[in-house]
């Protein structure tokens, strides 16, 4: 009888201590993106930045060479496949659309990737 209530005395005191820092909640707030590193206002801009953000700053996108749609499909996947990205297939759709329409070697406004040489 004496062992269990010994016992109940070194319990009671690490369980209070769980208890009360399992009710303390700390948060971060990260800094705002880089002024140039601001996504271009579009359908998908949302989508783009709930999915990618996670993992990079804008910046990463922002700042790529101009490539064409099927090229910015490949980098969805490769986010997906690769790092292993949580990203739906109707996001994943979504995000490669919209990288296309604003970063995509017809938007205009920024580097263009490298041609590619010929075989």
């Amino acid at each position: 009888m004496f062992g269990k209530s010994r016992g109940a005395v070194v319990l009671l005191p690490v369980l209070l201590a769980a208890s009360s820092l399992a009710q303390t909640v700390k948060s971060i707030r990260l800094p705002d993106d880089n002024a140039l590193g601001r996504l271009k206002p579009a359908p998908g801009v949302e989508v783009v930045r709930q999915n990618c953000t996670a993992c990079h700053s804008t910046d990463y996108i922002v700042l790529q060479p101009r490539i064409d749609a099927q090229h910015w499909e490949g980098e969805v996947q490769k986010m997906i496949k690769v790092y292993g990205a949580p990203i739906s297939d109707a996001d994943a759709r979504s995000i490669s659309d919209y990288l296309g329409r604003a970063y995509g070697s017809e938007a205009g406004g920024g580097k263009q990737a490298p041609a590619r040489p010929k075989r």
